[in-house]
């Protein structure tokens, strides 16, 4: 193939001089150039593909040289983004007409760099081109683009020096610049001053209000604009709805769909699609739907929004189908339609179509998108396959700040925790800088540790980094603090925020509920329904169990009532799973057993576990049974279920039943979740197990322990040895008082100044006779003793618990 033999430089030296063509020089051209099969071809030119099959024809009739020519190869090059072969056209034309040079102008700036732009841009003025409105449209536009706002005030100046200050045109892309740079003040004001405002100037502004996170002004700018007379077009409507679904504006969504109907827009794809976007974004799929089954064209878009819709309506089933659907009709999915079906996959935690869904991405090239690769780490962290996330996050090479905070979040959902705060570190020795999200996703982690120091810590950065206000941070502090055991912190924390989200009263109440602060949370509760913020599904599953938690049962019983009745919320398996809690633990085996079978939905793991939680509290062997034997069919990998069923025997003293359980968890291979406690001390974790010798301090430990269950006893202490048996009654006492919590309790008193409160981590529901011998502890000791199991908090003090001895 023939190429271009042309001079290598872009540019020529600034001692160039350009000779002004004659005006006959720069119109005439001869009738039959225009008729020449090339000049034909080259309007007909879609690609650069054919245009470099054109160009020997050109050379071959010595036509290289005529002026139709030349302006058309610049053209077209510039519009097939070829910017150094239009410089090989253009820098040897000897006559140049200013057309040619608002051309390259344009090439430069919708191909090249910012830089390139300008130095041509200069090119022209030291050429003496008389500039038009267009080459300062072209130049606001790019440094828009780039926010490179100095740049984009120069070019205002020049555009005020060329006698534009007032062309409307000139003024909206000076608005335009303004707003895309984040100037959006400095935006209205170029709108506020404009002597007249065309659809174009109003379009703009309400973008830019949209686009910086402005969605109630751009939506005020729509109402003014009609008010002012000008009629909202096609792009008025498109930029319009989006402010509409940020701001969950249903009825104004509505309306707008009605303009769309009466003045004829509704056969556009691109507003359907807006209106399913918004439909979808306002929580009425049901009407996203039918627009979008109704649309006789869809663009990927579209898919993409319905798609989107269904995950973020809690349907990520839905939005799997519909995404099938899309790829059985031939659609090529974009790397949003791979993101949103990964999002599904995670919500839903199916592995199996998350691992299809990854290989469809290589399939399509995408294996390198950033966005995409993030998508993939966060669906492998949700999906329990953290070492496949690690491996594509280590794999990544261009990681942003998207790509770590996903990686953050995977290992603390995960309960890993140590790696979340490895790669938090890592994150800040790079040089990354963080953002609410980054704290968002590591305070979780830091809040499992439940290290009071390591909160404090974590806040101070939050403060240093400005982010402390951040209505998601701060919900997050809240969230940290309470399950650190400073649930006074944490309620300071929350009535010092300025915006509230549903999420933080949620959090808040959750806190008081594992607390034993039932009363407490009833009351924010309350204050809550006063507020603006609604309820949410959450927040009845708070109260409910902050209700169970502190046995206020007909509390309880009104939220689940008023959940449906005055809220419209349909109760979800947990919310079935907190009532038969509520009920169980207050005694009312009966009512919660018939609760189940009046259930309208199957009955779950949730539902049977609280039941079975019940009986074991209350020794109920006849519905303890009934519960356990669902349970082992539901979920027969969980040998904690077996337990509770063998604890309740063994209360009743039914040993050969115990012997069966037993049997039967030996034949299936499960195993009893050890008793594991963890105490921190000095930056360091110390852990316990029952009965176990391999602490450097073991020998102390056992020592202080065996004098301290002597001063219990004697201010009235007494082992509860019903849950040992099959040993003599002075080995019981003797394993008993070996549990771990006991042993991370003397372990903390002998490594810990007095007036200091011990916190402990339980892994599991705290028995009775460790919760009544630490009673007695806090007692004797005189020390402050917070203990968090599985489930809750308990805060033991001068020998009383928060619990009220109800958990």
């Amino acid at each position: 193939m023939q190429t271009l033999s042309l001079p290598p430089s872009p540019f020529t030296p600034l001692s160039y001089s350009r000779p002004k063509p004659q005006l006959s020089q720069r119109i005439y051209i001869p009738s039959h150039i225009y008729k020449h099969p090339a000049a034909i071809l080259l309007e007909y030119c879609s690609n650069i593909k054919e245009l470099y099959q054109i160009i020997p024809l050109i050379y071959k009739h010595g036509l290289y040289n005529e002026h139709l020519f030349q302006t058309k190869l610049v053209s077209l090059f510039c519009k097939y983004n070829s910017m150094d072969h239009a410089a090989r056209v253009f820098y040897p034309i000897e006559d140049k007409i200013d057309a040619l040079y608002h051309t390259m102008l344009k090439g430069y700036a919708l191909n090249s760099t910012i830089d390139d732009a300008f130095s041509f841009f200069c090119r022209m003025k030291i050429d003496g081109v008389q500039l038009i409105v267009y080459n300062f449209s072209y130049l606001l536009k790019l440094c828009g683009n780039n926010s490179d706002i100095r740049r984009g005030r120069e070019i205002q100046a020049q555009l005020i020096v060329n006698g534009y200050a007032l062309n409307l045109f000139a003024m909206t892309s000076v608005m335009n610049m303004y707003a895309k740079c984040k100037e959006i003040s400095d935006a209205y004001k170029m709108f506020d001053r404009m002597p007249e405002k065309d659809v174009a100037s109003w379009n703009a502004m309400i973008a830019g209000y949209a686009q910086n996170g402005y969605a109630k002004i751009a939506l005020e700018l729509l109402v003014r604009m009609q008010e002012e007379g000008q009629r909202p077009d096609l792009i008025t409507l498109i930029t319009t709805l989006p402010s509409v679904a940020d701001m969950g504006y249903l009825i104004m969504g509505k309306s707008v769909h009605g303009y769309v109907l009466r003045v004829g827009l509704d056969d556009y794809v691109n507003v359907l699609t807006a209106l399913v976007d918004m439909y979808a974004k306002c929580r009425a799929v049901g009407t996203a739907r039918s627009i979008f089954d109704s649309m006789e064209t869809k663009t990927v878009v579209t898919w993409n929004s319905m798609i989107d819709g269904y995950v973020q309506s809690g349907d990520p089933q839905e939005a799997l189908a519909l995404f099938e659907k899309m790829l059985d009709e031939g659609i090529e999915p974009s790397d949003v339609s791979i993101m949103e079906a990964l999002h599904a996959c995670a919500n839903l935690g199916d592995i199996e179509k998350g691992k299809i869904i990854h290989k469809i991405s290589n399939q399509l090239g995408l294996s390198s998108n950033v966005s995409v690769m993030n998508s993939l780490i966060s669906m492998y962290s949700k999906c329990k396959k953290v070492g496949d996330a690690v491996k594509l996050f280590d794999n990544l090479k261009n990681k942003t700040r998207v790509s770590w905070n996903a990686m953050i979040i995977g290992f603390a959902q995960n309960g890993c925790v140590n790696e979340a705060l490895n790669a938090f570190c890592e994150m800040q020795l790079r040089g990354i800088k963080l953002d609410s999200f980054t704290l968002v996703s590591v305070i979780p982690a830091l809040a499992e540790l439940s290290i009071l120091r390591q909160a404090k810590w974590i806040h101070g950065l939050a403060i240093r980094t400005c982010l402390d206000a951040n209505v998601f941070v701060k919900t997050a502090l809240v969230d940290m603090y309470a399950k650190c055991g400073a649930i006074k912190t944490a309620r300071k924390l929350f009535d010092g925020m300025d915006e509230r989200h549903v999420t933080s009263w949620n959090v808040m109440i959750d806190a008081y509920g594992t607390h034993g602060l039932g009363e407490a949370a009833v009351k924010l509760f309350s204050e809550m329904q006063d507020s603006t913020i609604q309820p949410n599904e959450v927040t009845f599953l708070c109260v409910i169990s902050a209700c169970s938690h502190s046995g206020l049962v007909e509390d309880g019983r009104h939220y689940f009532e008023i959940m449906k009745e005055e809220y419209n919320l349909e109760p979800a398996m947990d919310h079935y799973g907190a009532m038969v809690d509520l009920l169980g633990r207050a005694g009312l085996l009966e009512e919660a057993w018939n609760f189940i079978q009046n259930m309208p939905i199957e009955p779950g793991v949730t539902v049977y576990g609280a039941m079975l939680g019940a009986c074991k509290i209350h020794k109920n062997i006849e519905l303890g049974e009934k519960a356990a034997y669902r349970l082992f069919d539901l979920d027969p990998d969980d040998g904690g279920y077996h337990v509770l069923l063998a604890n309740i025997y063994s209360t009743a003293s039914m040993w050969d039943k115990v012997a069966e359980v037993r049997s039967l968890m030996d034949k299936q291979g499960l195993r009893k979740t050890p008793g594991c406690s963890l105490v921190e001390l000095r930056n360091e974790f110390h852990t316990f197990h029952s009965g176990s010798t391999i602490h450097p301090q073991s020998r102390e430990i056992y020592g202080y322990l065996d004098s301290l269950m002597e001063r219990i006893k004697s201010v009235g202490y007494v082992p509860d040895t019903n849950s040992v048996h099959d040993v003599e009654a002075g080995v019981q006492e003797q394993l008993l008082s070996t549990h771990s919590e006991k042993l991370a309790i003397a372990f903390g008193l002998l490594n810990t100044n007095h007036g200091v409160p011990i916190h402990i981590r339980k892994n599991l529901r705290v028995c009775g006779d460790c919760h009544n011998a630490t009673k007695y502890i806090s007692l004797v000791t005189g020390r402050e003793i917070i203990v968090r199991d599985m489930h809750r908090f308990h805060h033991f003090k001068d020998g009383k618990c928060s619990c009220g001895d109800y958990w």
